[in-house]
């Protein structure tokens, strides 16, 4: 039973998607470290999101259009079991990433708004077994990423010098590393397991251009991916039967995108330097717990199956224009054949995202309602085991 139901509870918990403060794909997962053996394994993910809504009526009521591009992630893992009690991992993923636009035309507030964002992770990870019950892990985590974002719209006061519509930051390629460490606890033969990880923040410097009116302006911007922390636990209840979740807190807060001209105090004289005066900067997000229970059946020696449910509760309903959802609720199903040393785990998830509203300015103001909003995602997992 474990061998084949656990596969499915880390496709259903790591590889569905994720709308976390808009710019999360993929949770972070350990959960190659606890395969059997040696074992190596290849995941893909394609994602179709809906995001829409409509300036709010003062504003005229336009549509905004689908805001939100469909993506697709794909992942590397590596096991290698070098005593029974020491093993270790390499693991490759796309953990964040961001592909809003706002299509020029509809929206009047937020029109021609966009937010591109690139990274990818490797892991390298090492797991020591004291007995058969207890073990710990901890590792390093190498991260790329890069961005580009661009504010328009007369929800950003209109050109420059007057409003903010027009600017762009443009943020290189910056790869910087960190850390993660947890403790796990197992009674293999009732397939029952505990696993908490602590994953560090990663501070990136990016070299930023930023652009307004005839303003080009050169620096470097720092930038923490958050911090979190999970607890992933499964335990069998009946012959043949498996009931796995997790639960995860991400400290969302912690990252923050605050480029030197955007954030600067306006100058009030020909010595102060140039600045646009928007002190909340360009993100600024609330963290998150995310909440995920499934149950997993074998129902042949080659065949087995999983569902699981994830909740995310809302926050505040004013969010960043380049985050516009709020909360979610979705539903994963998963199947997993197994054949001799091979494992094909496939699923899909339907995900309701939470209704919300992007605010600008200062205090905050909403300037659109976005609805009714969901996503569908296939996710593909091959693992072989050696």
């Amino acid at each position: 039973m474990k061998k084949k139901l656990t596969g499915a509870a880390a496709l259903l918990i790591s590889a569905s998607p994720i709308f976390a403060a808009g710019i999360e794909r993929s949770t972070q997962s350990i959960g190659i470290l606890f395969e059997e053996g040696n074992y190596a394994e290849f995941n893909a993910q394609i994602t179709r999101p809906k995001v829409d809504g409509n300036d709010l009526a003062i504003y005229g009521g336009r549509s905004t259009g689908n805001v939100a591009d469909n993506f697709n992630v794909v992942g590397l893992g590596y096991k290698h079991q070098f005593t029974p009690q020491l093993s270790g991992a390499i693991i490759v993923e796309h953990p964040y990433g961001a592909d809003i636009d706002y299509p020029l035309g509809r929206s009047v507030m937020l029109g021609g708004t966009k937010a591109n964002v690139e990274s990818a992770h490797i892991s390298g990870v090492l797991r020591y077994k004291f007995n058969e019950a207890m073990g710990v892990h901890g590792g390093i985590r190498v991260s790329k990423a890069s961005g580009d974002i661009t504010l328009n719209g007369a929800a950003y006061g209109g050109p420059f010098p007057d409003g903010v519509s027009g600017y762009r930051a443009r943020l290189d390629s910056s790869t910087k590393a960190g850390w993660l460490a947890g403790v796990s606890w197992e009674r293999p033969e009732i397939a029952a397991r505990v696993a908490l990880t602590y994953y560090s923040k990663i501070k990136h410097e990016f070299d930023t251009t930023e652009t307004i009116g005839p303003i080009s302006y050169g620096s470097v911007t720092e930038v923490d991916t958050p911090s979190q922390i999970a607890l992933d636990f499964q335990t069998g209840v009946a012959a043949d039967t498996l009931v796995f979740g997790q639960i995860r807190r991400v400290y969302w807060s912690e990252f923050r995108v605050d480029p030197a001209l955007f954030t600067n105090d306006r100058p009030t004289g020909p010595g102060d330097p140039l600045g646009l005066g928007v002190t909340d900067g360009l993100v600024n997000l609330e963290d998150s717990t995310t909440f995920t229970l499934g149950v997993g059946r074998k129902f042949t020696d080659q065949w087995s199956g999983s569902a699981a449910i994830t909740y995310e509760p809302k926050g505040d309903d004013l969010v960043s224009p380049l985050a516009p959802t709020n909360g979610r609720v979705g539903l994963t199903l998963a199947g997993i054949y197994t054949q001799d040393n091979w494992k094909i785990t496939t699923g899909i998830n339907y995900m309701k995202l939470g209704d919300a509203s992007p605010e600008t300015g200062t205090p905050d103001t909403a300037r659109a309602n976005m609805t009714d909003n969901h996503a569908v995602s296939l996710g593909l997992r091959i693992g072989y085991q050696f």
